[in-house]
């Protein structure tokens, strides 16, 4: 696939990205390059490869996901300066 000056200033034009012709040559051929490197890699044979999530077999050394605080509301409401019906009243600042 090969992009053609046209295509590649209506590329610019819809990410709304500034450029001379003179870079549209440049700009024409590293999009070619990208889409040159994406058809090798579809080019590829996966059929029958498990996708890897990770390169290696390792387990991470994360600790137990466990509740270390209850329910503390109660403690933070007796502190806040207005509380009304459960909710923390704040000053209005926008009129």
């Amino acid at each position: 696939m090969s992009l053609t000056h046209q295509d590649v200033a209506r590329i610019a034009k819809l990410a709304r990205i500034a450029v001379t012709d003179e870079e549209i040559v440049a700009v024409g051929a590293q999009l070619n390059n990208i889409f040159g490197l994406i058809e090798q890699m579809q080019a590829v044979d996966t059929d029958g490869i498990e996708p890897m999530a990770h390169p290696q077999d390792v387990s991470l050394r994360l600790r137990d996901d466990v509740v270390t605080e209850s329910d503390r509301r109660a403690a933070f409401q007796a502190i806040a300066p207005q509380v009304e019906n459960g909710l923390f009243l704040v000053p209005k600042v926008i009129e």
